[in-house]
């Protein structure tokens, strides 16, 4: 956590341990975390599998990670199909690839047919060059190009490519979760994305250990969202999609 925070230049709001996150469940009043993971290399597979499997129960739901360079990472998907795992995390920069590059096909067609959720970061990352690999147009192609394909894009859509997040995605049927944006954007423009998407389609996100969920639920529920639509999006749509 130290070199990660040092890294990106911010604070984190807990110790990134599975303890202090069910902490601030109780706190919050969350009943379930999906906790996501990164392999930043290919040989983290093995360790990860293992870890998100020790951590699973039902009020956490462990996400693992495979890594592109990895040469069976279609195998590794089916390994973590077999472990009872419900997903995947894929960030393009820590793991140095391109959302919509050729080498990914693979990886897109294992997800799909073995029904994983893939929780991709999306837009900019503070830690790293603003180099484009994930903006909301780029990841909209996948979407497109594997309609199968269980896809959640985070930072409610793309972090700071919100323009185009407007502009390409709002009102597609795709997963948008909104952790890390209601701190940089004007609550109006949050709500009014948030109401022009199909209420089915939003899931809440803290992006815990770096975001409070307490807090950002406080800020959810600021919006004025309706009854029905908070019930959506902070309980009903991720039970539908994660099959509870």
């Amino acid at each position: 956590m130290g070199q990660l925070q040092a890294r990106a230049g911010i604070r984190a709001c807990l110790d990134g341990r599975v303890g202090s996150l069910l902490a601030s469940m109780d706190r919050a009043g969350i009943d379930r975390s999906v906790v996501c993971c990164i392999a930043t290399r290919p040989g983290q597979f093995d360790s990860i599998l293992r870890w998100c499997v020790e951590i699973a129960s039902e009020r956490i739901v462990p996400f693992a990670s495979v890594h592109p360079d990895d040469e069976d990472a279609a195998g590794k998907i089916r390994a973590i199909r077999r472990a009872g795992l419900g997903g995947v995390k894929l960030h393009p920069y820590y793991q140095d690839f391109v959302a919509d590059e050729a080498r990914m096909r693979p990886i897109y067609e294992a997800l799909c047919e073995e029904g994983l959720i893939v929780v991709m970061h999306t837009g900019y990352d503070f830690g790293f060059e603003r180099v484009e690999r994930c903006g909301a147009r780029r990841v909209l192609k996948v979407a497109e190009a594997f309609a199968e394909l269980k896809l959640v894009m985070s930072h409610l859509g793309a972090w700071e490519d919100w323009e185009a997040v407007e502009e390409a995605v709002i009102g597609r049927e795709v997963y948008l979760e909104i952790s890390y944006s209601l701190d940089y954007l004007p609550a109006d423009r949050v709500r009014r994305m948030i109401l022009n998407h199909p209420a089915e389609y939003v899931l809440f996100g803290s992006d815990s250990p770096w975001g409070d969920a307490g807090r950002q639920i406080e800020q959810v529920k600021a919006l004025g969202l309706g009854e029905t639509r908070e019930r959506m999006l902070f309980s009903d749509n991720a039970r539908r999609l994660l099959g509870w």
